[in-house]
């Protein structure tokens, strides 16, 4: 069965159909996780100067995209695309993806004088939107297989073996993290959620249990430091590089990135274990994740590039002041004021560019590339 790619909750079958409604956990999900993307990206700074900014930094990274992933893979369809579902890879993937790449060819040629225009390599946060595309595309394929989800560990580890696998329209990334997209479309294409009552089985032991994992994984990253420094751990979280690029010629060097997508997979349970079931003031936030990924990295951009985050004393101070402000960041670039100025650029509905204008504006509903559906 394919995900609708909707939030709804109760039978999918029977005779008496009823109301969809969301399921506000998926929402909550989708903000807390956009939330982790902008704190990563803002503390990237303190991390030359802060020992334990740099150990939060890498907890944070071992799993907050491959829990993403998840989450989109979870709202995606494996079945043959309609010409509308066709016409939304256009205008919900591919033209935020060259818009914004334009915009940031202009911004940096404004701000550094000089730019380098090329559409093949995504600029600093577009390289995930070209990869849920990618997911999009090979994801039908991949449901024909039997065994889909080893296969794609298999593309994944295999992929860090060929150096010419590069960043190219984020080729490498894209099938690194692939294993984590399939993932999500797994466990709803065998309904494993509903099944096992998991949005509902949540007791005080499995909390404490994801408690108990995320302090470990603290503590590690913290207490043995300087080994994950020496060997560069931080580049072996965006599965980006090849083994060989990050010092692991030897032929087992696969092996440390499927230990590390299974620590990202045990990290992603606890994170879901630890996310809210019900409905809050911000869960509908979680709709609009689109809009805090595309537009939050030209709000840090200035913090990054003027040094401002360099040299900060006291880490105890400074490390809570930037998560407050990522937290802000991600509420108001959410809000409905943003949106409306910005959805000319995030959400695109370019009619003159279909041979049927329809296309671009059919549907009466709207999908987040990450699959969050809502009212138009």
């Amino acid at each position: 069965m394919s995900s609708t790619g909707a939030d709804i909750s109760g039978p999918r079958t029977g005779a008496v159909p009823h109301k969809r409604r969301r399921v506000p956990f998926w929402d909550n999900a989708r903000y807390i996780c956009i939330v982790l993307v902008v704190l990563g990206h803002a503390i990237q700074r303190l991390i030359y100067d802060s020992d334990i900014a740099f150990a939060f930094y890498l907890a944070l990274y071992a799993f907050h995209m491959p829990a993403f992933a998840i989450i989109s893979g979870y709202f995606s369809k494996s079945g043959s695309p309609t010409k509308t579902q066709m016409a939304r890879v256009i205008t919900d993937i591919i033209l935020p993806y060259v818009i914004f790449e334009l915009l940031w060819t202009l911004t940096k040629w404004l701000v550094e004088g000089q730019a380098n225009p090329n559409i093949t390599q995504p600029s600093w946060t577009l390289w995930f939107l070209l990869a849920l595309g990618i997911f999009r595309l090979v994801l039908p394929y991949l449901a024909l297989l039997r065994w889909p989800l080893l296969w794609t560990v298999v593309i994944s580890v295999g992929v860090g073996y060929l150096p010419n696998v590069d960043s190219t329209f984020s080729l490498s990334r894209t099938l690194g993290l692939l294993p984590f997209f399939a993932l999500g479309w797994w466990l709803r294409e065998h309904d494993i959620v509903d099944r096992f009552t998991l949005l509902d089985f949540r007791p005080w032991w499995l909390r404490a249990a994801a408690v108990a994992i995320f302090a470990a994984v603290g503590w590690a990253a913290w207490n043995w430091l300087p080994v994950w420094q020496a060997i560069d751990l931080r580049h072996w979280l965006f599965y980006e590089d090849s083994y060989a690029d990050l010092g692991g010629e030897q032929w087992w060097a696969g092996g440390i990135r499927v230990a590390l997508m299974l620590l990202a997979v045990v990290l992603s349970a606890a994170f879901f274990a630890l996310i809210p079931r019900g409905a809050h003031w911000w869960t509908t936030f979680g709709q609009y994740t689109m809009y805090v990924f595309l537009l939050h990295s030209f709000v840090l951009y200035p913090f990054r590039e003027s040094g401002i985050l360099r040299d900060l004393e006291p880490t105890w101070i400074w490390l809570p002041l930037v998560t407050v402000l990522s937290v802000v960041i991600a509420l108001v670039l959410a809000t409905k004021p943003v949106r409306w100025v910005f959805r000319p650029l995030v959400e695109p509905r370019p009619g003159w560019l279909f041979a049927d204008p329809e296309l671009a504006s059919k549907e009466g509903r709207r999908n987040d590339p990450t699959g969050s559906r809502r009212p138009r």
